[in-house]
């Protein structure tokens, strides 16, 4: 099972958090971003429905995949 953690950090005159290298919006204070990311934290482990999927990879390739509904990540908010 993958895992996603969310940090909250100091990000364009306030706090964001960050997954994965890349910054959510910037909120004015530590507590409103970590609150924020724990909302999307607790979004993203709420099962979905089966569904297709493409994307486009670094190389400019397109890829079809099937993502399960019940493919959750484990999730988890630090800082």
């Amino acid at each position: 099972m993958a895992k996603v953690t969310y940090k909250i950090v100091q990000h364009d005159g306030g706090w964001a958090y960050q997954v994965d290298g890349v910054f959510s919006e910037t909120f004015e204070s530590h507590d409103v971003a970590r609150r924020a990311a724990e909302r999307a934290a607790r979004e993203q482990i709420v099962a979905g429905n089966t569904t297709g999927i493409s994307y486009e990879d670094k190389e400019g390739h397109w890829h079809e995949e099937l993502s399960k509904g019940d493919d959750r990540p484990e999730t988890d908010v630090k800082g």
